[in-house]
């Protein structure tokens, strides 16, 4: 599969049933288009945000829900004080999908804005 546009220019599209997971291979390319800090394992990608106090970690959380909410595809979050996990999964298909990676590319332009 060939990828013309940046992460960012896409929308999250319905997996439903028949849709394979990614291949490992698709998936690791993917990954690479990510910024770094995001690790995948057990068909899931994940990053730790860190931030400076307990107002800017949830600010990152509530534009976090935003962007799922529009994309209608959730994260797991794990909350802290100064700093929130990130986690991608497609339970529709127990795998990664496209909409895995759409997802956390648009999280990192969250965190550098």
């Amino acid at each position: 599969m060939t990828y013309v546009c940046d992460l960012t220019d896409r929308k999250c599209k319905p997996c439903e049933g028949g849709i394979p997971p990614l291949e490992r291979q698709e998936a690791e390319s993917l990954l690479k288009q990510l910024e770094q800090g995001w690790q995948m394992a057990d068909n899931r990608i994940s990053r730790v945000f860190s931030f400076k106090n307990y107002y800017q970690t949830m600010a990152f959380v509530n534009a976090v829900a935003w962007v799922s909410h529009r994309e209608d595809h959730h994260p797991d979050m794990v909350v802290g004080y100064n700093q929130c996990r990130v986690e991608y999964t497609t339970h529709a298909i127990d795998g990664l999908s496209e909409n895995d990676f759409i997802c956390a590319a648009k999280v990192d332009l969250l965190f550098k804005s």
